[in-house]
């Protein structure tokens, strides 16, 4: 089984997309000829080069938007790797888009708390918002023409780890918190003007790709690393305990552990 026929054969999309996956494989590979270096700089951070799987995915996302098949033969003849053993992990980290994002990805958490917090309706909202009339946007689908200046990407999140300031979204992975119906569609309204309004926290706002780049290593402004990343409200209780004097017992320095049951 040659690679093309390899990665049809492993990946997730509909059947009738095979023949599609298996000529997209062999296009061109040329897009990726001005992240060689950085590939190289990627795995000579691992002892085993297939350990920089993940960040190359970013870096290959971070070309077009998303991994495509050609991205898949790109990590796997960097990496020597099978396209099969590439596109298993593509296809199983969110994180890792399948087909072509918007410039931006908007994310909302629709986990419990978020949910009970109004998050639900908030997804709800921006779905008919950037949707068509009668037709809303479904889950990682796009508003506009993907990878063009203000296209949005809309997709439900599993827990963002900000569930004391819920509800909360995310624009390509940076905090907007106690969001509103109505907050988000004025996000959303102003990142389609090409506008970007600042994060709750965190680096100021970039586009997807960008921060793609970012996710495998390259930094490539001092601001990308700049602002906190916690939140004053998650830090009261530690705050607190410190302004009190509070302290939690020592650890002992030395700790028995029980002694496994043999099976």
């Amino acid at each position: 089984m040659d690679d093309s026929r390899e990665a049809a054969v492993a990946s997730v999309l509909p059947e009738a997309e095979t023949e599609k996956l298996v000529t997209e494989i062999r296009e061109d590979l040329s897009v990726f000829d001005g992240i060689v270096d950085r590939a190289q700089a990627i795995i000579a951070r691992y002892p085993q080069s297939r350990s920089a799987l993940l960040p190359m995915l970013h870096l290959v996302q971070s070309v077009q938007g998303y991994v495509s098949q050609a991205g898949i033969q790109f990590c796997a003849q960097q990496l020597d790797l099978a396209p099969a053993e590439v596109s298993a992990v593509a296809t199983f980290y969110t994180m890792y888009k399948r087909k072509p994002c918007g410039e931006h990805l908007v994310s909302v958490c629709t986990n419990t708390l978020c949910a009970a917090l109004g998050g639900d309706s908030i997804y709800a909202r921006l779905r008919e918002h950037l949707g068509e009339p009668g037709k809303p946007l479904g889950h990682e689908e796009t508003a506009g023409t993907p990878g063009e200046p203000g296209s949005i990407t809309i997709e439900h999140a599993e827990c963002l780890a900000a569930c004391d300031l819920g509800p909360v979204l995310q624009v390509n992975y940076e905090f907007y918190d106690n969001q509103t119906p109505d907050k988000a569609v004025e996000l959303v309204d102003a990142l389609r003007r090409g506008e970007k309004p600042a994060p709750s926290r965190g680096a100021p706002l970039t586009d997807f790709k960008d921060v793609s780049l970012q996710l495998a290593g390259f930094f490539e402004r001092e601001s990308d690393v700049d602002g906190p990343s916690q939140a004053t409200e998650t830090l009261a209780g530690a705050q607190l305990a410190q302004d009190r004097g509070w302290t939690a017992p020592a650890m002992p320095a030395t700790v028995a552990f029980p002694d496994l049951e043999k099976k």
